[in-house]
């Protein structure tokens, strides 16, 4: 490329694309991507490119695979002396969650320019993966290009969630924390939850845009319902145009839909007051499929609880479970213990 792309917010009414790089073919592919994904992937993926573009520095149909792997070792490059490492993988340079994350968005523009047929590109120079002597024999796609380690999540104790929920200072934000923990709710579904989406007598929540598009009618604790109850009560303005459920409830902003920073801010806030040394939106969900896993609940269950796509996705959750985990295993092990024991006094 003739200059590094820039990534500019689009102010145009009514325009779909929040951001733009300045390239006729990145734009459009762009213009793709928040076609059928939300707001955040579209800015996630708009970052990547500029990042790869001002990396190689070349028109995307002049890349080449070795650009791709030129593109990784200097992402995997220390950022700073190289003293300083990660405890979680021990790399100095970029984590490879995030350079796994960005090759995926540049081999989704060159799948994407290769479908078109008229950029140039009639390959994707991304590798699938390093061929190896098995996998050609059996056909597969050989070891993958970016091994990225599946850290486990942190997820809150039970008396940790009892101090948070004490820290909170409205209706509003008891009733949010309690969609996270006790419901399994996403931040963006919380924040996306309407007026109707609330089934209140069967005590279910119905979740009309989840992760990929997918909907899905959850039960959820009365503790929720009430929290709600008292926030609609005694706390949100009334005669609003919006239907979003949870709105700001002053400031400039007063009656309007609340925003992820806002939530953010809310558990940041209470975190502290607290006195926690971690909390997020995403502990919080992982706390309540955590403990439903440990309260004895079937995976298939938590898998549509939590809106996964994937069965593998949900499997995490026994990880997380300690007890039960535990609980499982010495039930086993006693029960091979007591057949190894039969077996010695029949013979």
């Amino acid at each position: 490329m003739s200059k590094d792309p820039c990534l500019v917010r689009s102010s145009a009414a009514g325009s779909e694309v929040p951001v733009r790089l300045g390239h006729p073919v990145l734009d459009c592919y762009l213009e793709f991507v928040a076609a059928r994904a939300r707001l955040n992937t579209v800015l996630a993926t708009a970052s990547d490119l500029k990042i790869f573009f001002s990396v190689v520095g070349k028109e995307p149909a002049e890349v080449t695979s070795g650009d791709v792997l030129a593109f990784i070792t200097a992402q995997r490059a220390s950022r700073s002396d190289g003293k300083v490492v990660r405890l979680v993988d021990r790399e100095a340079g970029l984590s490879m969650t995030t350079i796994k994350r960005r090759l995926s968005s540049v081999s989704g523009l060159f799948s994407y320019l290769a479908l078109r047929g008229d950029a140039g590109v009639t390959a994707n120079p991304v590798p699938r993966g390093l061929a190896t002597r098995n996998a050609r024999m059996r056909g597969g796609r050989g070891v993958p290009l970016i091994r990225a380690p599946r850290t486990l999540p942190r997820i809150l104790e039970p008396d940790e969630v009892d101090e948070l929920m004490e820290a909170m200072r409205r209706h509003r934000d008891r009733a949010m924390v309690e969609a996270m923990v006790l419901g399994g709710l996403r931040r963006c579904e919380v924040l996306g939850l309407r007026m109707g989406d609330l089934h209140v007598a069967e005590r279910r929540v119905f979740i009309a845009d989840g992760k990929g598009g997918h909907q899905r009618l959850i039960p959820i604790s009365g503790r929720f319902f009430a929290s709600v109850a008292a926030y609609l009560d005694g706390e949100r303005p009334a005669k609003l145009k919006t239907d979003r459920l949870f709105v700001v409830l002053k400031g400039p902003r007063r009656g309007k839909p609340l925003s992820e920073d806002g939530l953010d801010e809310i558990i940041r806030g209470a975190r502290r007051r607290a006195s926690l040394a971690h909390v997020s939106c995403h502990e919080l969900r992982h706390t309540c499929l955590t403990r439903l896993r440990e309260a004895g609940m079937a995976l298939e269950a938590i898998q549509a609880q939590a809106g996964h796509r994937s069965i593998e996705s949900t499997r995490l959750y026994v990880h997380l479970a300690n007890e039960w985990l535990a609980g499982e295993y010495h039930r086993a092990a006693q029960l091979i213990d007591a057949t190894n024991a039969f077996e010695e006094a029949r013979a």
